[in-house]
């Protein structure tokens, strides 16, 4: 008889689930120095972003708050491989971010099953691979849960699930006792245009409403459907499979109404898709260090342990979901941007246990706001930073806390990673040099741009030579620009980038008083560029965009030199 066989992997961090607060941990600790193994029980990445549930990426409100870092990168790409939007190569844009590291492993289609831990640390996890018919044993020195379900607190990890009372942190829109309820799943459906009206007919198991029975929401066409909800009135994780069955006579139900009705609102559009896998907002939390509570993220996050900012309305679904005949959430007000502490992070009692994402140490009332994908990216970026370090110098996620916090948050924000109520720390080298354009020295990524025309210079110029080995460039890639995928199939417009985002561009630095060349960058794309060259000692160095996506002048907010 022929055993199922056990593959073994080690890294430094093992990374359990694939979505953004996944792909950002893994790709960040990956990107810093750690050895990482992301590990993803889909043939995707994305999670509720991917091509399976097509939630789109939410964030902080207002202009100028958009997040940043990795997340605008992988946007940034998106629109440079994928300018139609199509969901397809969508899923292989996250994929190629992930794959093209060298210090990170990935493995797809692998569900973890259990965990191995001994004296409050984990040792391993080992999951099962649909496709390889195998186990994989991971062992590692830290781990992060990015699942969102929580999966290792297998592990004995402290965890919370359902919804505070109001009185255990005083939150005013907590309910007065504790219960299990949570926000709900949603499966979506996505349509296009049609010259053609054919009637829908939805299978015989699904819901076949009426004007009387419909379910009292806008019940038209061009919409992304989010609030075709259900189940936080049960279990999200033991019940899963009843959610989504409801969900689908749901949806099914929804579509038929609309296509058929005879006011005629659905006659120009035609079904395109239908998801299998709802989306969760919510299901457990970790315990952390700290847990974020309502009045926190009202007062603004000002944590003196901030690695990252959410900005999105305080969103708490009704539990009873489409079964409510009324709103079916209520915006409390947050203000954009607030801060997210390092301490929500890790967990309180699993020494070596990060989490980011849905399952963050925060109350039911905080997760409201912080749950919502662009600001999960930002949990996933701190905390794969935060591993990194933690190998870099032996320690424990907690040991980041009390010994490297600043390196931590310095380097974060030179990562493009914006930090509220902190200023970015300029290099030595840029203070001791004389810039053409002070703007692009003061620390700040994204207020204040300088308007540089096309082949013109923008300079850093010393009193005495300088050794420098590599500029930091952040460009305008317009974060007003939430850069979403559509709600609708079959638009052929392409998104494009802003007409001053630099496309082409050139370094040069002056050497005994002749300018030479240094780098030349083609086809930019990206928000954050860090060209590298052999140190070498100059006088000046300057940048010159050569050509933008479209325009005459190229902006950006940042140019200093290492």
């Amino acid at each position: 008889m022929m055993d199922i066989p056990v593959r073994h992997l080690q890294a430094d961090l093992v990374v359990v689930g694939g979505g953004l607060s996944g792909l950002m941990t893994a790709v960040a600790a990956a990107r810093n120095g750690a050895k990482a193994i992301l590990v993803q029980d889909r043939p995707m990445l994305g999670g509720n972003a991917s091509s399976e549930i097509r939630m789109w990426i939410c964030g902080a409100h207002g202009a100028n708050n958009k997040e940043s870092g990795l997340l605008e990168e992988l946007m940034c790409d998106n629109y440079f491989y994928n300018p139609e939007l199509k969901y397809t190569v969508w899923d292989d844009v996250m994929f190629n971010l992930a794959h093209r590291e060298p210090n990170l492993k990935l493995l797809l289609n692998t569900t973890v099953q259990s965990v191995r831990t001994e004296a409050g640390r984990i040792l391993s996890v080992r999951g099962w691979n649909l496709t390889e018919y195998c186990f994989y044993e991971l062992s590692g020195k830290l781990f992060a849960d990015c699942s969102g379900d929580g999966i290792l607190r297998l592990s004995g990890a402290e965890y919370r699930q359902g919804r505070e009372s109001s009185a255990e942190f005083n939150e005013s829109h907590a309910p007065a006792e504790a219960d299990a309820k949570t926000m709900g799943n949603s499966i979506l459906i996505q349509v296009r245009r049609t010259d053609v009206h054919r009637p829908f007919r939805a299978p015989e198991w699904a819901y076949h409403y009426t004007d009387e029975t419909a379910p009292k929401r806008r019940l038209y066409a061009d919409d992304n459907f989010w609030w075709m909800e259900f189940g936080g009135v049960r279990d999200t994780i033991r019940d899963a499979e009843e959610i989504r069955l409801e969900l689908m006579k749901i949806a099914y139900g929804v579509w038929e109404y609309i296509k058929n009705h005879p006011d005629g609102r659905g006659r120009q559009w035609e079904l395109d898709w239908i998801g299998k896998l709802p989306g969760k907002r919510e299901s457990v939390r970790y315990v952390g260090d700290h847990t974020i509570c309502q009045s926190e993220v009202e007062a603004g996050g000002r944590y003196p342990d901030v690695i990252g900012h959410g900005g999105w309305s305080m969103d708490d679904h009704h539990p009873e979901a489409i079964y409510y005949p009324g709103p079916p959430t209520i915006y409390h007000p947050a203000p954009s941007p607030y801060g997210i502490p390092y301490r929500a992070l890790y967990s309180r009692n699993i020494e070596n246990l990060f989490f980011a994402g849905r399952d963050l140490s925060a109350t039911h009332m905080a997760l409201s706001s912080t749950r919502v994908m662009a600001t999960c990216a930002v949990m996933g970026q701190a905390v794969g930073t935060a591993a990194a370090l933690a190998i870099r110098y032996g320690t424990t996620p907690r040991g980041v806390y009390r010994e490297h916090l600043a390196e931590l948050q310095d380097t974060l924000q030179d990562q493009d990673q914006f930090i509220p109520y902190r200023q970015r720390r300029v290099s030595d080298l840029t203070r001791r040099g004389h810039s053409t354009h002070p703007e692009l020295a003061d620390g700040d990524d994204r207020n204040q741009a300088a308007t540089i025309p096309l082949n013109t210079a923008c300079a850093i110029e010393f009193d005495h030579p300088e050794t420098i080995k590599s500029c930091r460039i952040i460009f305008d890639s317009d974060l007003s620009d939430y850069k979403k995928m559509r709600c609708v199939e079959g638009v052929q417009a392409c998104r494009r980038f802003a007409p001053y985002f630099t496309r082409n561009f050139r370094l040069e630095a002056k050497l005994d008083g002749v300018w030479q060349p240094l780098a030349t960058i083609r086809d930019n794309h990206h928000r954050l560029v860090t060209p590298e060259f052999a140190p070498v000692a100059v006088t000046a160095v300057r940048l010159i965009p050569e050509r933008t996506w479209g325009g005459d002048s190229a902006r950006l907010f940042s140019f200093e030199v290492r």
